[in-house]
């Protein structure tokens, strides 16, 4: 059977947005039925972003050739963000300096607007500067260098007070990403991606999530990629998927991009899935009881049987009738004797639901799993040579073969 959650529901006016709220506790099936989610929607042409704290997804990525940024010590995550096909436009010329005042002032540090055009300026000339000498590469490396010497002569010309924008000031912070420092790894990469046109593209957060430095920058250039993807591929329907990641992201000055996309992905041919295994999550946060929740129509649960005792606040908090109450709690109680699948409630617009059942085959269970022992014995075969799909089909047989 295949259910259509977006267009049909969009179309007879069940549901106003497509965004979508998960959720399910540990072990209830949310990673199958996301993994599952997700593959159809790429294989009909959606640009999928996911941001994940649990490695859900490197199976689904390895095997669309999508792109998998992780954070290990012998392989750090590395971006470009200074890279752009052509020139940059208006909002990336913003993004950039969002990333720059990130990393220059802490949380509670106003930036003046002396020092904000001053940095608007700087971003002009050094593009500027890339497109009237090839032999330049763009990355933080040569932004960092163009600031030192040709930016400080142009602010000498200009008689730019200290107090105005205090140049050496804003080098010193930055030395640490700049060539040979700590975190020169972070916005120097190599790869000249253009990830507004990867199609799917997985960042796994769980080293980083909570680090000082890296996550926010790391969680800017994710809504950077995918506030860009929502203007720049017209008619292209594109999705951002948001794991446990979101909490972390609700923080440290992103809340706002949390309410922003969830508010406009809409008007863009797109939407925004969070999936979360925690009540309190829902209940203990302003964002999502009142940002979230409020634009998302469709509302997705998994077995809550170890919410029991709390469920009524759920089912208050969601605005569930007692009807989809009953269904809820109806999940996973009468499945079919000797068939392994789990339940899913579905709510559209709070107007129809029904439970239904994700049913895999071997293959996509081999694809999704998290269990780990069996990930390794997929994931060995492709280090021994095998392509995704022929580890996938092997590591399928055998399981078939051992009953």
């Amino acid at each position: 059977m295949h259910v259509d959650l977006s267009d049909a529901p969009m179309k007879t006016g069940l549901i106003t947005n497509r965004n979508k709220f998960v959720l399910g506790p540990s072990g209830s099936g949310k990673s199958f039925f996301t993994n599952g989610l997700v593959r159809q929607y790429h294989e009909q042409g959606t640009h999928v972003l996911l941001v994940d704290t649990g490695n859900s997804y490197k199976g689904l990525c390895e095997l669309k050739k999508g792109v998998y940024f992780t954070y290990e010590e012998h392989n750090p995550i590395s971006f470009n963000p200074f890279y752009v096909v052509g020139k940059p436009d208006v909002e990336k010329r913003e993004s950039l300096k969002t990333l720059l005042v990130t990393l220059w002032k802490r949380e509670d540090e106003r930036v003046s607007q002396s020092e904000y055009v001053s940095l608007s300026t700087a971003l002009t000339h050094y593009y500027l500067l890339l497109s009237t000498t090839p032999r330049v590469r763009a990355s933080f490396n040569t932004f960092y260098e163009f600031l030192q010497q040709e930016f400080k002569a142009y602010l000498a010309t200009e008689k730019v007070r200290e107090k105005d924008f205090d140049l050496d000031n804003f080098l010193y912070v930055l030395r640490p990403f700049y060539r040979g420092g700590e975190y020169d790894y972070l916005l120097n990469s190599d790869k000249d991606l253009n990830l507004i046109q990867e199609s799917f593209i997985v960042f796994e957060l769980d080293n980083i999530k909570d680090h000082p430095i890296l996550f926010p920058v790391v969680t800017l250039i994710i809504m950077d990629t995918f506030l860009a993807k929502m203007r720049q591929l017209k008619g292209v329907r594109k999705m951002i998927l948001i794991e446990e990641a979101w909490k972390a992201i609700a923080k440290a000055g992103m809340a706002e991009y949390i309410k922003y996309l969830f508010k406009t992905v809409r008007k863009f041919f797109g939407e925004a899935i969070v999936v979360t295994q925690e009540v309190d999550d829902i209940i203990g946060n302003p964002i999502v009881k009142d940002t979230i929740l409020n634009n998302s129509d469709c509302k997705i649960l998994l077995d809550q049987r170890k919410f029991l005792n709390r469920f009524d606040d759920i089912q208050q908090l969601m605005g569930l009738t007692e009807k989809e109450k009953a269904q809820v709690l109806s999940i996973n109680l009468d499945n079919r004797p000797g068939a392994k699948y789990k339940e899913v409630f579905i709510s559209l617009g709070g107007r129809v639901s029904k439970v239904y059942g994700v049913e895999v085959s071997l293959e996509e269970y081999v694809t999704y799993t998290t269990e780990e022992t069996e990930k390794m014995r997929l994931f060995q075969k492709v280090d021994s040579g095998l392509d995704m799909p022929s580890a996938i089909r092997s590591t399928a047989q055998e399981l078939r073969e051992a009953g």
